[in-house]
């Protein structure tokens, strides 16, 4: 049961890499992205080499008892590492400054690793503990000093990451401040796992037997890597979740300025291959309502805007939300009806004098238009835009339109 708890974990953290690959790809040389992917790859494997099923096969294949437990060490003090590697890069405006404090984190680890490998090869294991490692070898010579010094790196790294977030929560909203508080908790869970750890090899050492507190309650509290390895991926999809939303929340414009009956189709129209990239239909939803409104421009009617926009005050709207429904009435009765700018067109030859010579010019055709009003078409205001042509009194316009108009 132990084993199936971790291998699901693996999976779950695993499945959150391939949906950051085809990012990767696009950004081999980003050490945020880089370091993202190997959060999540080595979070994901320390539970995949931490599951008991997996100790043994390690053990009994390359035949060194216990060579799975100094494997799950490297690959905890790994994710320390490029845990930390990427709060430097995440939280970092200056980039030298934070590719000079990357590095001096990875060569700081990069030497952990080294010597652990140097104390389990001078110390020995030759019986095989799969559960309690920590706490059976916790007076064995080298054995000992690998075991603290591992707990002491992944706490350093745990203790510092909980600070660092807990600060960038005040400086930053939405997601961003989600993921982050996440990360702290996260990364407080993890902490507890050392320390609990560094407990009962204490008790240990005083002559007591506190095992159970590391073979029971330690592992437990190590799922805080999956709450800290989803902290890093909830940026990523709250902006696909934040994209999916207003993508819906427009449809309702989009629908009004597209459809057969204003006059303006949508001719650019995404292929099947493009359905799963939210950001790039969003891009094309917002491209294709920008271009409408300015092709409707110049049939917008002012008289119909101040109109729905009094008569939004007198039923007792806020003055930025009557101004907003004015403006959807105006956009609505230009995209419904027929009604034209006044122009002047002709055609025609004109006499120019320049000096004492006289030049005939012919003048094929010209137009002139009356002023037009310019929106503001950023994307708040296209999704405050979309929510207001549903208002009762942008159909009240439209029908008041459409009995001038016969």
């Amino acid at each position: 049961m132990n084993g199936l708890v971790y291998y699901l974990a693996s999976v779950v953290l695993w499945t959150g890499l391939v949906a950051q690959l085809p990012g990767l790809r696009r950004h081999r040389r980003d050490p945020l992205k880089l370091s993202l992917c190997a959060v999540i790859a080595l979070s994901g494997l320390c539970f995949a080499l931490g599951a008991p099923p997996t100790v043994g096969l390690i053990n009994r294949v390359t035949g060194i008892p216990n060579l799975a437990a100094l494997l799950t060490y490297g690959a905890v003090i790994a994710f320390s590492a490029s845990s930390l590697v990427l709060i430097v890069h995440w939280r970092g405006s200056d980039r030298a400054r934070a590719r000079r404090t990357a590095k001096a984190w990875l060569i700081s680890y990069l030497a952990v690793l080294v010597t652990e490998a140097i104390l389990f090869t001078l110390g020995n294991t030759p019986v095989e503990r799969r559960a309690d490692f920590d706490t059976y070898y916790a007076s064995t010579a080298f054995i000992a000093e690998m075991i603290v010094l591992y707990l002491m790196a992944h706490v350093v790294a745990a203790v510092t990451t909980t600070v660092l977030c807990w600060r960038w929560t005040r400086h930053v909203k939405r997601w961003t401040r989600a993921s982050l508080i996440l990360l702290a908790v996260g990364w407080l869970f993890t902490s507890a796992y050392s320390i609990f750890k560094l407990v009962a090899l204490t008790a240990h050492w005083l002559g007591h037997d506190w095992d159970k507190l590391s073979t029971r309650v330690a592992p437990l509290i190590s799922v805080g890597a999956c709450l800290t390895s989803a902290g890093y991926i909830l940026p990523g999809i709250g902006r696909r979740i934040d994209s999916i939303t207003t993508l819906v929340r427009l449809r309702p414009l989009f629908r009004l300025l597209t459809e057969p009956t204003t006059g303006w189709p949508f001719d650019n129209p995404l292929s099947w291959r493009t359905l799963g990239n939210v950001d790039l239909q969003l891009t094309a939803r917002e491209t294709a309502i920008r271009d409408r409104l300015k092709r409707l421009s110049g049939r917008f009617s002012e008289q119909v805007r101040q109109s729905a926009y009094e008569k939004a005050l007198d039923t007792g709207a806020r003055p930025a939300d009557a101004e907003m429904i004015g403006i959807a009435a105006m956009v609505v009765v230009a995209a419904r009806t027929d009604t034209q700018q006044p122009t002047i067109r002709g055609t025609g030859t004109v006499g120019v004098r320049v000096g004492d010579i006289d030049f005939v010019v012919s003048v094929k055709a010209f137009t002139l238009r009356t002023p037009t009003r310019t929106l503001d078409t950023s994307q708040s205001s296209l999704i405050g835009l979309a929510k207001a042509i549903e208002a009762p009194i942008v159909g009240t316009a439209l029908q008041s339109s459409r009995s001038v108009s016969a």
